[in-house]
This record gives C-alpha cells, sequence and structure tokens, in this order.
C-alpha cells in the first residue's frame, strides 16, 4: 500500500513537473481575460505572438546553449551589430537577399567566435560571452556612430511586418523554427549529443562524442538565430537601433529557466522554452494593458524569474526524494 502510495505520489510530481509551464500559461491567461477585456481580441492575441516570435527565436538557441551547459550573454549584442550591418549595407544598395545573408553570416561568426574561444581556450562560457557582449555592443556604437540607421528598402519590411494567410510572417518563422529544433532534438544524433554533453561532458568525450565541435556548432545556431531575430526587429523598426537588444539576453535565459530547462544542462526542452516565452509575452502585454509602470514591469519580471527558479529547484529535490 506504501509502494503504491509512493508511486502515485511520484506520478503525479511527474506529470504536474511536466505539465507546469503549460498549467501556468493557462492560469495567466485565464487572470488576464478577466483583468482586460482586450487580452482575448484576435488583434491583441496577434500582437503578443509577434512581440514574443523576436525573444522566442533568441531563447530556441539559448536553450541549446544552457542543454550543453553552457550561456550565452552575447545574444542581444548580436542582435544589434548584425541588425546594424543589414541597414548599413541596405543603405548601400546592396541586394536585400545579399545583405540579410551576410548579416545572418555575421551572427554565425559571433557565436562561433564564442564556442572556438570556450573550447580551445578552456575559458569559462559565462566571461567568454560576456566579453563578445562588450564588443559587440562597441563595434555596433561604432559602426553606427551612435545614431539609427534608417532602412529605405520597403521589401525589407516583409520579414517583421509580412503575413501569410492573416497570420504575421515572424511568427510563422518562429512556429517552423520550433518544430525544427523539436525534430533535431528528438530524432537526430545530434540532438542526442547535445543532451549527453549537457549530462556528462566526460562520460560523453569517452564514449567517442565529439564534444568540441558539437559545442561550436551549438553557440553558432545561437549567433544565426540571434541575428535572424534581428533581422525582424530590425524591419518592423525599419532602422537600426544602437541600443537594440540591451537586456534581451536575460528575457532569453527567462524564458528557457521558466520552460524548464535545467542550467546545470542536460535537462529540458525546446517546447518549454517557447511556452515560457509566452509567459513573459503575456505577462509584459496584460501589465501594458493595465498601464503599469514600466518600472514595476521589470519588478514582475524578476519575481516571475526567481519563482522559476526556485520551483525548478524543488522539483528537481522531489524527484531526487522519490528515486
Amino acid at each position: 500500500m506504501a509502494k503504491s502510495e509512493g508511486r502515485s505520489s511520484f506520478s503525479f510530481i511527474s506529470f504536474v513537473n511536466k505539465c507546469r509551464v503549460f498549467l501556468i500559461l493557462a492560469a495567466m491567461c485565464l487572470i488576464a481575460s478577466f483583468l482586460s477585456d482586450a487580452f482575448l481580441s484576435v488583434a491583441n492575441l496577434f500582437n503578443v505572438a509577434r512581440q514574443v516570435s523576436i525573444t522566442a527565436i533568441v531563447a530556441a538557441g539559448m536553450t541549446l546553449v544552457i542543454l550543453i551547459a553552457g550561456i550565452d550573454l552575447s545574444v542581444g549584442s548580436i542582435l544589434a551589430f548584425t541588425g546594424a550591418v543589414a541597414a548599413g549595407m541596405l543603405s548601400a544598395k546592396t541586394a536585400l537577399p545579399l545583405a540579410v545573408f551576410l548579416a545572418l553570416g555575421v551572427g554565425v561568426l559571433f557565436g562561433l567566435a564564442n564556442g572556438l574561444i570556450v573550447t580551445k581556450f578552456g575559458v569559462p562560457p559565462f566571461i567568454v560571452t560576456l566579453a563578445l557582449m562588450t564588443i559587440g555592443r562597441g563595434m555596433t556604437l561604432v559602426y553606427t556612430k551612435g545614431y539609427p540607421l534608417v532602412i529605405t528598402t520597403s521589401s525589407f519590411r516583409t520579414f517583421g511586418s509580412g503575413k501569410i494567410a492573416g497570420v504575421p510572417l515572424p511568427i510563422i518563422i518562429m512556429l517552423v523554427l520550433y518544430g525544427l529544433m523539436y525534430w533535431v532534438l528528438h530524432n537526430t544524433s545530434f540532438g542526442r549529443y547535445i543532451y549527453a554533453i549537457g549530462g556528462n561532458e566526460e562520460a560523453s568525450r569517452l564514449s567517442g562524442i565529439r564534444v568540441d565541435q558539437v559545442k561550436i556548432a551549438v553557440y553558432g545556431i545561437s549567433g544565426f538565430l540571434s541575428a535572424l531575430s534581428a533581422m525582424i526587429y530590425t524591419s518592423r523598426l525599419m532602422s537600426a537601433q544602437p541600443t537594440a537588444g540591451m537586456g534581451l539576453e536575460l528575457d532569453a535565459i527567462a524564458a528557457v529557466i521558466i520552460g524548464g530547462t535545467s542550467l546545470s544542462g542536460g535537462r529540458g526542452g525546446i517546447i518549454g522554452t517557447l511556452v515560457g516565452a509566452l509567459i513573459m509575452g503575456v505577462l509584459d502585454n496584460v501589465l501594458n494593458l493595465m498601464n503599469v509602470s514600466p518600472f514595476y514591469q521589470s519588478i514582475a519580471k524578476g519575481l516571475v524569474i526567481l519563482i522559476a527558479v526556485i520551483v525548478d529547484g524543488k522539483f528537481s529535490q522531489l524527484r531526487n526524494d522519490q528515486k
């Protein structure tokens, strides 16, 4: 009887742990619908998803980085610099496909630089990406001279404001990306290697996994997705802002943590990150609809992140106690 109760308790804990982000999102949407009549309107829901797409795309790359027990603080600076590169090239009458391709390539190079320094020089990811964050921000300020770069190429607006069958293009890009990332993590050897490295790097190395190559690839993907997000962000504003992406790394990390991915690596998933980003987006939207001061919004965000980390730690402890 005691064993049956123990299994039942463990099953309930396991169920709640797996579904907790969905339950939190559902509860927040329910509360939001009572607090504001405008929340459930189609226009507002599309607006929330479009706003979330920028953070969510960056958070997808951050998920891979955190799954290998790393961190990437440079994503905001990569977004700012690659957006500025695209704007500068378009201002110089560069063909749109080439400008976008080269801007995305710059993002990949930033990511690969992070990965190479982490793996080849043994510098902790926090230090490496913090340094690249500072360098990237400085390069953006030098490139833009501290002023916004206005984009006059009207076709570039499609990335941030275009629609397919009435659905904003950024939302479609986000959903396709997350579907692809889910498939990669669960159906390819690369995805299995990511989880294995995060779970036990040394054991992965001894089992024949090319740990350094996987890490470099993961940071390269993170850089690419930051640049992709930059294309959406920059095209929505039709200008490159030198301060773009400031604080984005914290929002991306928050989405990953809230989504249930462990900071110690090896445990979590991409769908949780998407839900985590939506939770942050719903929170922002509700506070805006209620005309709450941005200062209080920052406090609310910080509390949500803190609670998510505490809950994650508690559930990890409960799982270990039940084993």
